[in-house]
């Protein structure tokens, strides 16, 4: 991961910045708890600064990820601050991002409130990205790509890298082991690697790439319904590149016709797939409706991996971020499953509500969060 402080291009597609518009919760006041009824660990809403339902919807999923929160409540955050091995080469704003994301989470899973604020938090981040401050809807996607880019950056360790070791056959050349100088819990629970194929149509000669992600986009391939297994498929099926998408081959040192698979050589622990429903070509833009059926349990990624790494072959779903509306203006929600009650929670900026499991699956979904374990109460700092 690296630290960028300007909003470049999309490195997984195109970055839609939705246009400003109105929520309808903006004016509605924090509710406070109300003591009769107890508050359940990590059932918090989150108060929309102008908006910022995307943020919300955001951190609602990363707040149900127990690994990630355990991490801050345990306080293990301040010392990977603290024990920087170059700390001379970390912004000052790095470090209040961390800092910020740990209290909103403290506060979400451990205090007394039915809603709090996360106004430090986008403080914080907005002195890195000022866009994140203005009252205008932003992608949340993209907001989600940052937030953990952030993290990572103010949590690393670096190591030097080992000497790769030369395996014998295409096999273990396509999926050699992966070898980072950079750590962090982001990595560790977020970062995969797809590996990539790459076949000359001429002289028949293969070589590969690899590339780190955090968020997989998958394309849709119909406007009405299908499955997330038909959007993994469309995603890792082959693909031959002509005309102008023709890559340069070393061997008959020229561009040629080629073929390019991807397969996925390190499955994360926490694996997020960013529904490509946002269509634009030329001057048309679109919002893709499609009915897209995922699974709650068992989703196999046996497929797209790497025979050698399926470590972690199927998932179970942790949290939705859903979209309404369209490209000139929506609204932001997350359903998230909560470790403590072991239920499913709609949380809609203040409001928040328990659903059934059946209700999680729905035509809105935006991003999916999915775990390759069952997660465990976050155990706090003593």
């Amino acid at each position: 991961m690296t630290s960028q402080r300007s909003l470049p291009a999309d490195d997984f597609g195109i970055y839609y910045v939705l246009a400003e518009c109105t929520d309808y919760y903006d004016t509605l006041p924090v509710k406070e708890a109300d003591g009769s009824q107890p508050c359940s660990q990590g059932v918090t809403g989150l108060r929309n600064l102008g908006n910022t339902c995307y943020m919300n919807a955001i951190l609602q999923c990363l707040c149900s990820i127990s690994p990630l929160v355990e991490y801050f409540l345990s306080g293990k955050y301040i010392t990977a601050l603290q024990n920087k091995t170059y700390p001379f080469l970390l912004p000052s704003d790095c470090s209040e991002v961390a800092t910020a994301f740990a209290y909103l989470m403290t506060d979400m899973w451990l205090g007394d409130s039915d809603c709090v604020s996360p106004e430090i938090f986008r403080s914080a981040l907005g002195n890195l990205y000022p866009a994140f401050t203005k009252k205008t809807q932003q992608d949340a996607q993209e907001f989600l790509i940052y937030v953990l880019n952030e993290l990572h950056e103010a949590l690393k360790k670096y190591h030097y890298p080992r000497r790769r070791s030369h395996e014998k056959g295409s096999a273990q050349r396509c999926c050699r082991k992966w070898i980072t100088t950079e750590t962090s819990v982001i990595t560790q629970l977020f970062e995969g690697q797809l590996n990539y194929s790459i076949v000359c149509l001429k002289c028949e000669k293969c070589t590969y790439k690899n590339e780190v992600f955090t968020v997989l986009s998958l394309p849709i391939p119909s406007e009405y319904e299908c499955s997330l297994q038909d959007c993994l498929q469309c995603f890792f099926q082959q693909d031959t590149l002509t005309w102008n998408n023709q890559i340069h081959c070393s061997f008959c040192e020229t561009k040629q016709e080629t073929a390019v698979r991807a397969g996925i050589s390190k499955a994360p622990k926490i694996i997020i797939f960013h529904l490509k429903r946002f269509d634009i070509q030329g001057t048309t833009k679109r919002k893709l409706r499609t009915d897209i059926h995922y699974p709650l349990t068992n989703l196999d990624l046996t497929p797209y991996i790497c025979p050698i790494f399926r470590k972690y072959p199927k998932y179970n779903l942790c949290a939705v971020v859903n979209h309404f509306g369209d490209l000139d203006g929506g609204h932001y929600t997350a359903f998230c499953k909560n470790s403590f009650t072991q239920a499913w929670y709609s949380f809609d900026d203040t409001r928040v509500s328990e659903i059934p499991d059946t209700s999680v699956q729905n035509a809105t979904a935006y991003l999916l969060f999915y775990s390759c374990q069952p997660f465990s109460i976050p155990i706090q700092k003593h």
